[in-house]
Parts: structure tokens; sequence; C-alpha cells
């Protein structure tokens, strides 16, 4: 059944409502520097990705970056890569869902997203996340560095914090937003959808 443009407009403001309030709900674990928090605000973008489309899904992730923007700490910065990097998960994981319109299909989509959310976050925290900390903030490298070696003292590089650091968050942030969504998408796409 086709959703219509505006309930696809609807929807995607909605689920981009329920991301940003997820996104406020951060909290830092203590594997890795406190400053990179965990959330599940890319749930809704999934969720909307699976149900309406990958294009939904960079809807959502857009609303709810554009309403933290609002609350920034980081200049816009920590939205703008948030954004890019929920694109990456949700729209590589939409695409394939629209072509494996299945269980176990939706399961390779999510994998699919997961996986290319944490590579992207490799050069995109090396190349444009800290590099715009330093200039914006004026944190030294050293001082980030500090962070992680605190947890790995064999910590040398930015590039070697992010493998061994960042690029498994990220993934495993990934495979929590798919556990969710697995739990949840059977009861509300449904609703989603208008055909409940």
């Amino acid at each position: 059944m086709k959703v219509s443009n505006v309930r696809k407009i609807a929807i995607s403001a909605i689920m981009g409502a329920v991301a940003a309030v997820l996104m406020f709900l951060s909290f830092s674990l203590p594997i890795i520097p406190s400053f990179i928090k965990l959330d599940f605000s890319e749930l809704p973008a999934l969720i909307a990705s699976f149900a309406i489309g990958p294009l939904c899904g960079a809807a959502v992730c857009f609303v709810k970056n554009l309403i933290n923007l609002f609350f920034t700490t980081t200049a816009g910065v920590g939205e703008l890569c948030n954004f890019l990097l929920g694109v990456a998960f949700v729209v590589p994981a939409g695409l394939v869902y629209q072509k494996m319109k299945t269980r176990k299909g939706a399961l390779i989509a999510s994998l699919i997203g997961a996986a290319a959310m944490a590579i992207f976050s490799l050069p995109l925290n090396y190349f444009v996340t800290y590099p715009a900390y330093v200039v914006f903030y004026g944190l030294p490298m050293e001082g980030i560095m500090a962070m992680y070696q605190a947890i790995n003292p064999h910590t040398e590089t930015l590039f070697q914090a992010l493998l061994w650091f960042n690029v498994p968050f990220t993934f495993a942030k990934g495979l929590c937003d798919v556990a969710l969504t697995f739990l949840v998408y059977k009861r509300l796409s449904p609703i989603i959808r208008g055909t409940a």
C-alpha cells in the first residue's frame, strides 16, 4: 500500500521528534572516553526507513538533529556528524530492505547499515569531527588523546583511537538499534503505514 506524501512528512516529523528526545537521553560508558555518548536515536529513523523508505529515514535523522541544534554544545559539529552517520546507517538499510522485505532481509539490511555507519565513522571523525573540535573549542589533540590513553595506554595516534574505540562502539550502537527495531517494528509498522 502506497503511503501518501502528506503522511510521509507527518510520520517523518513525529519520528524525528521521538528521535530528538532519545538523543537527549544519551549516556557515557566506562570503556570509551566520556565525551562519546550512547543513545538510541537512530531507532525511529531505522523504523521509518523500513516502513516508509530510506528517504524518510534520512528525514528523521535531519529533524532530530535540527531540534538538537537549538541545544547544541558542539557548535553544530556534533549534530552534523550525527546526521551524516545516521544517514549512513538508515539509508543503506532501507535500500536493501526494499529489495528483501522479509525478516531475514531486514536483518541483513540492518547489519549492512550498522557496518556502513561504523566504517564511515572513521574518516568522518578523523577528517571532520575531531579537527573541528580542535579549531572551534581550542581543545588540543594531546588532551583528546589523553582521554583515550587513560583507557588504553598503547593508543598512540588519533587513527588508532578511532579504529580501536569509535568504530567498534559505533557498530555496537547500530546493533543496539537493530535489536530494538526487531522488538518493536512488527507492532509499529501497521500504524506508521496507516494499515492498522
